[in-house]
């Protein structure tokens, strides 16, 4: 059967006379606004980002911006699909943008509900099968703590440059080498259909129940696990997805397209004028390198393989942090007479020195600053190509006080860029607010909605 998708149990806040809504913030409190509820976790815990939105919010814009089958919504920086995955389950064709390529091949596996669940099993098992032989050979147990000595055995390990990729004991000897024996025998079948839906279960045990990662505010490594069941916890995940498939087997959805592209360049990937909505988050400006929250899965899987590489990908980000700021980088122009965003870069730079911090990364803060709201506006300036008259927007973004506690009001910065490349501001709706306890302030999580109304004469 068809899955039922659940409504936003909010309704649309009032909006005040400065275009802000009222306080909207779920009666659940802030932390559980942002949960995937047990009733969304089909097709969307495949894999989530750490960082992701929540269905419900997606389900609340599409249900407010009136988009049926009819429509077509883009997300341009997709993430793991959390837009994509809500459009199909709404019955609404969607379009996925993302630049980084271990995300982008989530989000696509995600929205693919059409393999045979029944093959994904059989093949899944025989995997399992030839993996669990060659470890019984080398005397491992997968379903058993290994009592020997690590020393003893001729481990499988990454290369010298992957391993320096990771975070360093982020993923334990014998679990490292059972995945990557795992890996191996699954790729044996990369030219079947199955074969991403087995590496994306893969990369989720990976992250959460194989290596020694946690997250919080950052990702980072906690508790060594030196050994853990890798071929089971696979086998769980692959149940769950095939799980999922069979609620959809026999019903029609709409298509999902994604592309690996850069949000600043839209018109690369998409044709003029066929977009009717926006729902999105994009990333906020902060010290938060978005690659170290997929760095693990992306090395070992094969998605990113060199420092090099790993550089070209974030060369294709918004720049919102300084690991990801390089010396060519010229978004900044695009805001070059914003005196706002001037102000506030200006201010980050005085309060570095009074602070006298003179860390590379200290340094580029009031540059990254103009670097993610000139890439913001470049991004918006090209979407307009590729937006339909009427059509409406989401961006979901949030306040930051990251850069020596000066306060950045990304939705109200976002909306006055809007505006000012063509964009009528409709009200700015309040997501949920988290207290920064450096700054004694409420940072507000907002939802900036715009209206592309056309290209206006005069």
């Amino acid at each position: 059967m068809k899955p039922t998708p659940t409504q936003f149990p909010l309704p649309l806040p009032g909006v005040d006379g400065a275009g802000h809504t009222e306080s909207g913030v779920s009666s659940e409190g802030n932390g559980r606004a942002n949960k995937l509820g047990l009733q969304d976790r089909a097709f969307h815990d495949w894999y989530r980002f750490v960082l992701s939105f929540p269905p419900h919010l997606v389900r609340r814009y599409l249900e407010d911006f009136g988009l049926d089958g009819n429509h077509v919504v883009l997300d341009p920086f997709c993430g793991t699909g959390t837009t994509l995955v809500e459009a199909k389950k709404n019955g609404i064709p969607s379009v996925g943008l993302e630049a980084n390529p271990f995300a982008f091949f989530a989000s696509s596996v995600k929205v693919d509900w059409e393999i045979d669940a029944d093959l994904l099993v059989t093949r899944a098992q025989e995997v399992a099968d030839a993996a669990r032989r060659l470890l019984a050979r080398q005397g491992i147990d997968d379903d058993a703590p290994f009592a020997g000595n690590c020393k003893d055995l001729a481990l499988t390990h990454l290369d010298q440059e992957g391993t320096k990729l990771i975070l360093t004991n982020s993923i334990s000897p014998i679990p490292l080498h059972k995945t990557l024996i795992l890996l191996d025998r699954l790729k044996q079948h990369s030219s079947e259909p199955i074969y991403r839906h087995g590496i994306l279960a893969l990369a989720s045990v990976l992250v959460f129940k194989i290596s020694n990662l946690h997250f919080g505010p950052e990702v980072g490594v906690g508790k060594q696990k030196s050994d853990v069941p890798v071929i089971a916890s696979w086998l769980a995940e692959i149940k769950k997805i095939t799980n999922d498939l069979r609620l959809v087997t026999g019903d029609s959805y709409p298509g999902s397209d994604t592309y690996l592209a850069d949000a600043r360049k839209i018109s690369h990937a998409l044709p003029p004028g066929s977009i009717d909505a926006v729902i999105t988050s994009p990333p906020y400006p902060n010290e938060k390198d978005y690659t170290r929250t997929t760095r693990l899965e992306s090395v070992v899987l094969g998605f990113v393989r060199t420092r090099g590489e790993l550089r070209g990908l974030k060369q294709q980000f918004i720049r919102s942090n300084t690991r990801g700021a390089y010396r060519g980088d010229d978004d900044d122009k695009w805001i070059a007479d914003h005196a706002e965003i001037q102000h506030i870069a200006e201010a980050i730079e005085k309060r570095r020195v009074q602070l006298g911090k003179t860390s590379g990364f200290e340094r580029q803060y009031a540059r990254v600053t103009r670097l993610y709201f000139g890439g913001m506006a470049r991004h918006l300036a090209e979407l307009r190509t590729v937006l339909r008259p009427g059509a409406r927007l989401a961006y979901v973004v949030g306040d930051q006080a990251s850069y020596f506690r000066i306060m950045i009001r990304t939705g109200h910065l976002l909306g006055d860029i809007a505006q000012r490349l063509g964009y009528d501001l409709i009200r700015t709706d309040l997501f949920r607010e988290r207290f920064a306890t450096a700054t004694k302030e409420r940072l507000r999580e907002e939802v900036v909605v715009l209206q592309w109304n056309g290209w206006k004469r005069g």
